[in-house]
């Protein structure tokens, strides 16, 4: 009688299945009998009774289980951190949501699993914003943290990974359309800022909600959140002027942190780019294309295969955003004495020579590659398949697929010769800054093309010489080999479109 794992088998178990059915009248049995199940963890996890009956969404359970409850059960926590409130938040249930609000208002801004409050979790299943709705003080009310949803939700680009889980309920993930969650949080984020707006509009308490604890237009320019930022300064133009602790505004974020769709706001406030533009960061006196200068973070970077390519994007960006700069500008100097470009150089100089390595060994592989295949088409061209007859004259010559042989040979040899030329040129370049630019990459792009032009045409020319010559006995098995050359090409193609 005193064995856990039997008292668990026999009451526990049963219990667990009870919630999971809604059957209250069995549960409350269990309950009656074993007090002490009512705060007790039921299942793997630690969840207890009233979590799984809020994640299966039965509401008359819960109703009459709050009835016995006190406030100390409804609070606790999963081994995910997860209150019953997550639970019936993630589910989408606002009726559960109602019942939980009117024992413990505060529920809401408690914190769940991976730091995330239930608003987030029911942003998921469009309850936040029934929630927010109708308790409208829940868009001012701040967590442990003393952050509002709206710092929450500025801070993640998309505010919960496309393939986020959700608590789980009855050990199945939930996972959530993404195109349906995004224009939840949008609404989300819109009614947030309009019922904020609504109520302090021009007054300090707006500046208290924006910028404490952390100032939140700027959590999401860091993180690259366009749709956060757009709607907020659609409402409040005003906040493209705000600057942070060290005198940058919400651009000067978007271009150190490479966030282009967050930059091109700057065509759409007109004149005043020429202003903005002009501000300096207070520490080191950087001007907007100083931050450009400086190295992309690591995870920007690994957005692109390749040093060289890194580079070249790099340099992109830094074009780019001179463009946009005045003249004068452009030559400044910071409290190091760098201009713009010279801070570019120092802090590239490294990535130059990865660039320069991995390009070399690229353009080296590339040009053994075009190599072999250049040597192979032009034995083969020599070589006739079904030879000739006496005279030089090909034995199958009026044969279509010997047409098909010549031209595709033919086209192996002068695609790959074209690739030895181009590979060579990369390898004899002078490996500049600038050479990133446009001239390396163009080069190796087209090296490339015409490399993968001469690998296909030469399986063509193999296939063709395969059928010409083994044409005479089982058709079956020449057709069959022919087809299967080309299988490598498949395999190419999957291969780079899963990556």
């Amino acid at each position: 009688g005193d064995d856990p794992m039997k008292r668990f088998l026999n009451l526990c178990v049963p219990l667990h299945k009870l919630a999971l059915k809604g059957n209250w009248p069995e549960a409350k049995r269990i309950l009656e009998k074993e007090e002490k199940l009512k705060h007790a963890a039921i299942a793997r996890g630690w969840p207890t009774v009233l979590h799984i009956a809020a994640g299966a969404n039965h509401i008359h359970f819960v109703q009459e289980l709050l009835k016995i409850l006190d406030e100390n059960a409804i609070e606790l926590k999963d081994t995910n951190g997860n209150t019953a409130f997550c639970f019936a938040a993630a589910a989408g249930n606002m009726e559960i949501v109602d019942l939980m609000l009117k024992r413990i208002p505060h529920l809401p801004v408690e914190r769940g699993g991976n730091g995330y409050t239930p608003i987030q979790f029911a942003a998921l299943q469009d309850l936040a914003l029934k929630m927010v709705r109708e308790r409208n003080e829940l868009a001012f009310a701040r967590d442990e943290n003393e952050e509002t949803a709206l710092h929450l939700l500025a801070k993640n680009q998309t505010p919960l990974d496309s393939g986020c889980h959700c608590p789980e309920v009855n050990h199945n993930p939930i996972i959530i359309n993404p195109g349906m969650k995004n224009h939840v949080v949008f609404q989300l984020v819109k009614y947030l800022w309009t019922a904020i707006l609504d109520k302090h509009y021009g007054k300090p308490e707006l500046d208290e909600i924006i910028n404490h604890p952390s100032r939140l237009i700027f959590d999401a320019a860091e993180v690259g959140n366009f749709g956060f930022l757009s709607e907020l300064i659609s409402v409040y133009p005003s906040l493209i002027w705000d600057v942070d602790s060290k005198n940058r505004t919400i651009l000067h974020i978007a271009v150190l942190h490479r966030h282009v769709s967050i930059f091109h706001l700057v065509h759409q406030i007109g004149n005043i780019k020429g202003i903005i533009v002009t501000y300096e960061d207070g520490e080191e006196e950087n001007t907007l294309l100083h931050m450009a200068a400086k190295l992309a973070p690591r995870s920007q970077l690994e957005l692109v295969s390749g040093a060289a390519f890194q580079m070249s994007v790099e340099l992109l960006w830094f074009q780019k955003v001179k463009k946009i700069m005045l003249p004068a500008q452009i030559k400044a100097r910071n409290s190091k004495g760098l201009t713009a470009q010279e801070l570019f150089s120092n802090e590239h100089e490294k990535l130059r020579e990865n660039a320069e390595s991995w390009m070399k060994k690229t353009a080296e592989s590339c040009m053994l590659i075009s190599t072999v295949i250049a040597t192979g088409v032009f034995a083969a061209a020599i070589t006739l398949p079904g030879g000739n007859d006496g005279t030089g004259k090909p034995n199958f010559l009026k044969k279509a697929s010997f047409l098909v042989f010549a031209i595709s040979d033919a086209l192996a040899f002068i695609s790959s010769s074209t690739a030895i030329l181009i590979f060579f040129s990369i390898l004899v370049s002078r490996y500049g800054e600038y050479d990133f630019y446009k001239s390396l990459p163009l080069k190796l792009i087209f090296g490339l093309i015409t490399l993968f032009i001469s690998i296909t045409s030469m399986m063509v020319a193999f296939s063709s010489s395969f059928f010409i010559i083994y044409y005479h006995g089982s058709k079956w098995v020449p057709i069959c080999i022919s087809i299967l050359c080309f299988l490598p090409i498949l395999l190419y193609i999957e291969v780079v479109d899963g990556r």
